[in-house]
């Protein structure tokens, strides 16, 4: 079995699933998902956890069962914690302001100072 596929999705609090045939609808406190997964793939919700399995040991049942399990997965996070990007700021010569939303990149002669967007 896939490494990745085999492993069941655990569902937390506040985050509900519907499955309808290959269409799956996950809700959350962040929005709603919905997808339409690959037809031999099965996804079953047991004990608040969803479950993949496939139908057999084919190289495209088993590339299908990983994909489907990753996509489910992200689906579940994606509408409970939602998208999160952090920065790493690694070396010399960068030096970042938080409260002035000011970056300034050090060369051999010139400081440049950039502003960060809005959304970081």
């Amino acid at each position: 079995m896939s490494r990745i596929g085999k492993m069941p999705i655990a569902i937390p609090d506040g985050v509900t699933v519907s499955l309808d045939g290959s269409n799956v609808a996950i809700k959350g406190p962040k929005g709603e998902l919905s997808r339409t997964l690959h037809s031999e793939m099965s996804v079953a919700v047991d004990d608040g956890q969803i479950v993949v399995t496939r139908p057999s040991d084919e190289k495209r049942h088993r590339a299908l069962h990983g994909l489907t399990r990753s996509l489910l997965n992200n689906m579940v996070g994606g509408v409970h914690a939602g998208f999160s990007k952090t920065l790493e700021i690694h070396g010399v010569g960068y030096r970042p302001n938080r409260p002035t939303r000011a970056f300034d990149c050090l060369s051999d002669i010139h400081i440049r100072w950039t502003t960060l967007p809005q959304m970081v």
